[in-house]
């Protein structure tokens, strides 16, 4: 229990930090946080119960991210200053391998700079392999954790078809979602989901999830939800495991401390993406001068989904010219610029953006230092090396390795005479070590689970957009661009969203 002469320094801090926060706030941005008061009042039954209703915020370190926290915390002191209780606030944040450091960076300041660390009506936590702890921006992501995040992203990506878009990064979506699900129950679970994300970007979440947990082998929605409405019920639809049918034969790690998860979630969603009233430029000194937020622009503009940098983006695009297709790395590096430009004239961004493009992905003469820098990032944040990425543009593995020989004859040609023994090896039969251990290292993948893939069918997408009536799958509508969006739309870049 806190002493009186505490709680009084406390509140004079809060209320401090109120003062400081509203200071930058347009009178535009104040209507909207009365608006926002409101919707929380409502949502929660009256200002008589506003003390035990509980807010999930995710935080993944982006700038709306950041803004809307900011938001949500002068909601939150502001109810305190008038009433004798306010809302409580769950900040989660899930550690997934590629996650760049400034955006951990970004989360620390912000809560450092709003002071949610000491509140306690504030819980700041992050998920690290299936286990809710205390969130600390210092701690790198566990080796488990590592190792469990590269695993799904290879079983994932390896369920598609070779001919199709690459949408490497589904499992982003299924490991987001399971996420959400779990941590909406945890120690008592939260009341409502707040979240500022735009009705298409939340479409563009729930296509990807759908894409994903059809390569999970999940079954498909029977909603046609295109919001956050429809979250929850889709999560527990998928349930608590969403890797189970990879991993049927495997012990995965639980979801804990187990004792602490509701066995049934009572969270609603309140969408305020309405309430994200200035334009970017407006919002710069809550952000950088209040927050302490740092960006990089160029990234956040160039970004085709939450869960891959531009760089490596980029060099997948080199990789499948240059290996699938037959072209030249630099080819595809160079296709990948092009479309960043229309995106970004369309979005009509600064034309420092453009040039900035171009000077990092449009110099052939700097293309063999990016090539080999990207490689690096892509080993060090994913744990994947070049020969790994090559094997998984191909998926050899699935539909009892129908790609196999296609894969062999276009990069591993003197691998062509074990072919035999690599079937052998996949049907769980006996076969030589150095092929077996060949087919580990040029994967990533232990030789059970490429048993598994070979086992599993390609996840195909058919034109139209709607689910494939034969297989359940669900592919995703291709769309426009959107210029409101930092991220492209589903099938407009064939990394991205």
């Amino acid at each position: 229990m806190m002493t009186n002469t505490h709680e009084q320094a406390m509140t004079y801090v809060y209320q401090q930090i109120l003062q400081r926060l509203l200071g930058f706030f347009s009178r535009a941005e104040r209507t909207a946080l009365q608006l926002l008061i409101q919707r929380l009042m409502v949502s929660a039954g009256g200002m008589e119960r506003i003390g035990d209703y509980k807010v999930l915020a995710i935080q993944s370190g982006s700038r709306d991210n950041c803004y809307t926290l900011a938001l949500l915390r002068a909601a939150q002191l502001s109810i305190a200053c008038r009433a004798p209780a306010t809302f409580q606030l769950r900040v989660a944040t899930l550690r997934l391998n590629g996650a760049a450091s400034t955006a951990l960076e970004n989360i620390h300041r912000s809560c450092s700079a709003l002071f949610l660390y000491d509140d306690p009506r504030v819980e700041v936590l992050m998920v690290d392999n299936r286990e809710v702890l205390p969130f600390n921006h210092l701690v790198p992501i566990s080796e488990a954790g590592r190792e469990s995040n590269r695993l799904n992203l290879l079983m994932v990506g390896h369920r598609r078809a070779s001919s199709e878009p690459l949408d490497l990064w589904d499992d982003g979506y299924l490991a987001t979602g399971e996420f959400y699900g779990q941590i909406a129950r945890w120690d008592r679970g939260v009341d409502a989901l707040v979240s500022s994300d735009t009705p298409r970007r939340q479409k563009q979440f729930l296509d990807g999830l759908n894409r994903a947990a059809a390569k999970a082998g999940l079954t498909a929605s029977d909603q046609n939800e295109t919001g956050y409405e429809g979250l929850f019920a889709r999560l527990d639809e998928l349930g608590s495991d969403c890797y189970r049918e990879f991993y049927a034969d495997v012990a995965q790690a639980a979801w804990r401390p187990a004792d602490r998860f509701e066995a049934c979630r009572r969270t609603t969603f309140i969408d305020i993406h309405d309430m994200l009233v200035s334009n970017l430029e407006e919002r710069w000194p809550l952000l950088t001068d209040f927050l302490g937020f740092q960006p990089d622009e160029l990234s956040a503009q160039l970004r085709e989904n939450d869960y891959a940098s531009p760089s490596i983006s980029a060099h997948l695009r080199g990789l499948q010219a240059c290996f699938v297709q037959g072209r030249t790395y630099e080819a595809g590096v160079g296709e990948y610029l092009q479309r960043a430009l229309v995106m970004m004239r369309r979005k009509q961004l600064p034309e420092r953006f453009c040039e900035q493009a171009m000077e990092a992905f449009g110099n052939p003469v700097a293309m063999a230092d990016r090539r080999a820098l990207a490689a690096a990032e892509a080993q060090k944040s994913l744990g994947l090396s070049e020969a790994q990425l090559v094997c998984l543009l191909f998926a050899p593995f699935v539909d009892n390795g129908a790609a196999l020989e296609h894969f062999l004859r276009q990069c591993h040609p003197g691998m062509l005479v074990a072919l035999p023994d690599l079937h052998r090896a996949m049907q769980g039969k006996p076969a030589p070590e150095q092929v077996v251990q060949w087919m580990v290292d040029v994967s990533g993948l232990p030789v059970n689970l490429i048993g598994t893939l070979y086992r599993m069918a390609p996840v195909v997408r058919d034109e139209s957009g709607v689910p494939d009536s034969e297989t359940g799958e669900v592919p995703v509508q291709a769309e426009a661009m959107d210029p409101e969006n930092q991220t492209t739309a589903p099938g407009e870049w064939s990394t991205g969203r």
